[in-house]
């Protein structure tokens, strides 16, 4: 039967790119972004099912996962990909909290928001495979990106956390820290703080959205079944640990 993969932060980016994999794998792809109007036109595309939601909001992501599963009976892959830089290259003491709040509402919360709603469904079934889209941020920390470095240490924890939860119940659940990857998101950030990031990688390069999108295929496919709470590096040798 073809698994059913469920994809946050669809509508561009990194997103895009794994949805895009997932569904030419044979995948019936169920796509979640805020963003409607691109995310009918992926579906479109990807012979898939838009489910426009603002992820912050439990209770409307509650009730979203719930017409994937009447719809399609069951979900057994997803894929945490939403996610917001906020405010860079910005020291703390200049920070305003409410931008660090507004991040980990969608990175953090948002991920723990799907996690809970579709975790009864994958256990009913004994199997699913979580992914939650992290950051090398999140294990090294970038300057001035107090709100996604934090955030995404947290997504990392939470990984860990959940993966150990849920070790005997046939579902997984892990993260994947890319360094910087070449997406719109990455291009509307200053120079510099693309230059501070790639400057640091071994390999002097971004990464691909064809390279994460390979990463994550093998990572929630059931091939997969014996890594549980474990961060994938996926830095060009910046993360060695």
């Amino acid at each position: 039967m073809p698994s059913v993969a469920l994809i946050t932060g669809s509508a561009s980016g990194i997103g895009l790119a794994i949805a895009r994999r997932l569904a030419r794998d044979g995948a019936t792809v169920a796509l979640l972004d805020r963003n409607a109007t691109a995310l009918d036109a992926i579906a479109a595309e990807l012979a898939g099912h838009a489910f426009p939601v603002d992820l912050t909001d439990a209770v409307a992501v509650e009730k979203t996962i719930a017409s994937v599963v009447a719809q399609f009976g069951r979900v057994d892959v997803l894929v945490n990909s939403a996610g917001i830089t906020g405010l860079t290259q910005t020291p703390t003491h200049l920070m305003p909290l409410d931008n660090v709040r507004q991040v980990f509402e969608v990175n953090f919360w948002g991920a723990l928001h799907t996690t809970r709603a579709v975790l009864p469904t994958m256990l009913q079934q004994n199997y699913g495979r979580i992914l939650h889209i992290a950051s090398i941020a999140g294990k090294e920390g970038n300057p001035g990106m107090l709100g996604y470095s934090a955030s995404k240490a947290a997504v990392i924890g939470m990984a860990k956390a959940q993966g150990k939860e849920y070790a005997d119940t046939g579902i997984t659940v892990n993260a994947l820290a890319p360094a910087v990857i070449m997406t719109p998101l990455v291009e509307a950030l200053p120079e510099a703080q693309v230059t501070y990031m790639t400057d640091r990688i071994p390999m002097r390069r971004c990464g691909t959205l064809e390279e994460v999108a390979n990463a994550v295929a093998f990572i929630v496919s059931s091939e997969n079944s014996f890594t549980t709470g474990f961060c994938y590096d996926l830095s060009g040798g910046r993360a060695t640990y």
